[in-house]
């Protein structure tokens, strides 16, 4: 069983991390013969059988075109930059990578042998924390992993929206936006995973009595994220006129508590408030049964 180290704010720095992926090493060939470059940082060359995946990678798919002309460059020119790894927890005799893995996956469709790695004693924190920098900056996740990325990172690791907002370089709206997306229904993430939505149309179907039509509804006559919004607000005339009065507005830091209650959640949150007798509600709106299990969990302490 491997001891994780205690830990401040995001590990030893989010900056460290990724100034070993900045490093630059000689190309290794494609035949596999080139001896391990001479660099300051240790670069060395290991075989690529005994490279394996991280389980944990953020990212789940890889475009097949982005990969096909990696792989070209590579057949052309070598792998330039190496990859960072750390000793696999699980098997000694192999190496688990950190950042990197669509070279790995291009290099093995050029048939290379050996790889430029740079090795590295990360921990489980340190390793989820650089592969989602890496894929965030480097060659954009889907709106969907990144929020699962940003997921792990809290639930897994106890970060904050403002710690990972600060260290990544993000607005702490734009990670909460995000992580809203994982209450939508399945359907809906698969169809934003396969981008016949946008996170722009996700969004806007947060707020649909039936997301799961419209999002229907959107894909098979284009609607705009514009048009989806209006639709996502628009209710039945009948529906309007059934309706009692609305209440008196809610004041800015009840809006701001909803909100902030949302971001944490990662589901619709309302608050009810009774000024006069200081009673009210909270609403927490989850979209299927995975929702509701993540609410439990997320109350119950991650029990």
């Amino acid at each position: 069983m491997v001891k994780r180290r205690e830990r401040t704010g995001l590990g030893r720095g989010l900056s460290a991390l990724m100034a070993d992926i900045e490093t630059q090493g000689e190309p290794v060939a494609n035949d596999g013969t080139a001896e391990a470059p001479t660099a300051p940082r240790g670069v060395r060359v290991l075989p690529i059988d005994r490279i394996v995946p991280n389980p944990d990678q953020p990212r789940r798919s890889f475009a097949e075109d982005a990969l096909n002309e990696l792989a070209d460059s590579i057949r052309e020119k070598g792998v330039i930059q190496p990859l960072i790894v750390r000793p696999d927890p699980g098997d000694g005799s192999r190496f688990q990578i950190v950042a990197g893995e669509r070279r790995w996956r291009a290099a093995q469709r050029v048939r290379l042998h050996q790889l430029p790695v740079i090795v590295r004693d990360f921990d489980d924190t340190e390793v989820l924390e650089v592969a989602i920098i890496e894929n965030i900056q480097r060659a954009d996740l889907n709106a969907l992993e990144e929020a699962l990325g940003y997921r792990q990172l809290i639930d897994r690791f106890g970060h904050t929206q403002e710690q990972l907002a600060t260290a990544l370089g993000k607005s702490r709206s734009h990670i909460a936006n995000l992580m809203r997306l994982l209450g939508l229904p399945d359907e809906i993430q698969e169809m934003l995973r396969e981008g016949q939505l946008s996170a722009g149309h996700a969004r806007a179907l947060l707020t649909a009595d039936d997301p799961i039509t419209l999002a229907r509804l959107a894909v098979a006559r284009g609607l705009s994220v514009r048009e989806v919004e209006k639709r996502a607000k628009a209710k039945p005339p009948g529906e309007r006129k059934k309706r009692p009065a609305p209440k008196d507005a809610k004041d800015a830091d009840t809006v701001a508590l909803e909100g902030d209650l949302s971001a944490t959640v990662g589901m619709p949150v309302s608050i009810e408030h009774d000024s006069a007798s200081g009673a009210g509600s909270v609403t927490i709106r989850y979209a299927d049964l995975e929702g509701l299990d993540d609410l439990i969990r997320l109350l119950g302490g991650g029990r």
